[in-house]
């Protein structure tokens, strides 16, 4: 590593704003979640190609996730001829230094949150909650729903729009807000501490070691993460005397997972707004922002200054499956993109896409599972032919 290529972020509060620019390599998907004020997305795979939208006359300062991967390209851009530095431990080290920036004035921003919500994004957001818990029936009387939160946006503000819901009181129900904690590292676990802090969360940790059990799986380590995290809460609701588990799934996650089911599947399926558990007698997973966009989530986020977790695995900095590189990108990544491009020449197609499954005919249907068992148009094809004559 080149000496003084680091820098920390004390250090660049003493720089001349006009003597530099950040340059934020994270993929598209991450710099979604938030970014330093004042930077430009770059994704590190695209960066060689975009050089000369960097000016040799400035200071560049670099940022990842974690500090890994800007080391790296701190050390291309200085052999191009740049001034470039790493900003050391990355984005997590600027929430960190912003947290403790704001401990003063916690409450108020705390009541500000709790506003935005009420107010500004009531019909956007807290009516389309509420919607989609009248709509699939997700609340029942006397309910002890544990609110799954894994530090990111969907979750927190689920937490946040639970407890408005709770002030109002028209159905009685419980409500714990559960946080797992399968392996994160220390500042990783301190920006979802002060989130619930700030936010007035009153959240329940509870340790796992998931990240060690998927850290040598090379073959889809993150959807045998996912199973077992799903696992595990699930559990640990049971244990705390829960009967729901709530996650923060929105609506553009369901339009992306119909399309990812086609496209990559081959079959049609949607993702459900709630399930029974086969694996825990009387536990039932509910998605209560199953209608909610994730512009609406993003909106609210933005305008409350917050800053959330996008992934704090060990593979986020590293990991080849988690870039937006152009060969090796996320599936739903590349389905955003297409709903995006496709809405360009529809605006309705998102809407079309949802409802799609809501509106399947089975008399036009060649083949179709129910519990286990396929179904086949010729099964019963003369059969109505019959019935016709």
């Amino acid at each position: 590593m080149i000496e003084g290529i680091e820098v920390k972020i004390d250090e660049i509060k003493n720089w001349e704003p006009d003597t530099y620019e950040i340059i934020d390599i994270r993929e598209e998907s991450a710099a979604a979640y938030g970014i330093i004020p004042g930077s430009v997305n770059l994704p590190q795979a695209e960066l060689p190609q975009n050089i000369d939208r960097l000016h040799k006359e400035k200071k560049q300062l670099i940022y990842c996730m974690k500090g890994i991967l800007s080391l790296e390209t701190a050390e291309f851009l200085r052999q191009q001829g740049f001034l470039a530095y790493s900003l050391s431990g990355g984005y997590h080290a600027y929430l960190i230094d912003k947290m403790k920036s704001e401990e003063q004035n916690e409450k108020e921003r705390a009541e500000q949150i709790e506003k935005s919500i009420a107010k500004k994004f009531h019909k956007a957001i807290f009516s389309k909650f509420t919607k989609a818990i009248n709509t699939y029936d997700l609340i029942q009387p006397n309910d002890h729903i544990a609110v799954c939160i894994s530090g990111g946006k969907d979750s927190m503000l689920m937490a946040k729009l639970f407890q408005e819901l709770q002030k109002h009181r028209k159905i009685p129900f419980e409500l714990t807000f559960l946080v797992m904690d399968p392996g994160y590292s220390e500042a990783n676990r301190k920006v979802i501490e002060n989130n619930a802090r700030l936010m007035r969360i009153p959240i329940q940790i509870f340790d796992s070691d998931i990240f060690d059990a998927v850290d040598d799986i090379e073959k889809n380590p993150c959807y045998l993460c996912a199973r077992m995290r799903r696992g595990h809460l699930y559990s640990k609701a049971k244990e705390l005397g829960c009967n729901k588990i709530a996650l923060g799934h929105h609506y553009d996650d369901v339009i992306e997972t119909i399309l990812m089911g086609m496209l990559y599947g081959a079959q049609v399926q949607t993702m459900m707004p709630k399930l029974h558990s086969t694996n825990f007698e009387g536990m039932e997973l509910i998605r209560p922002l199953y209608l909610v966009r994730e512009d609406d989530i993003k909106h609210w986020r933005d305008y409350n200054d917050l800053h959330f977790l996008q992934c704090a695995c060990h593979f986020t900095d590293t990991c080849s499956s988690c870039r937006d590189d152009g060969t090796s990108q996320s599936k739903r990544l590349e389905i955003k993109k297409l709903i995006a491009e496709m809405k360009k020449v529809n605006p309705y197609v998102e809407a079309n896409i949802f409802k799609s499954v809501e509106n399947v005919n089975l008399s036009t249907v060649i083949a179709y599972k129910k519990d286990g068992v396929r179904h086949h148009f010729l099964d019963c094809y003369d059969d109505k032919k019959l019935e016709e004559d």
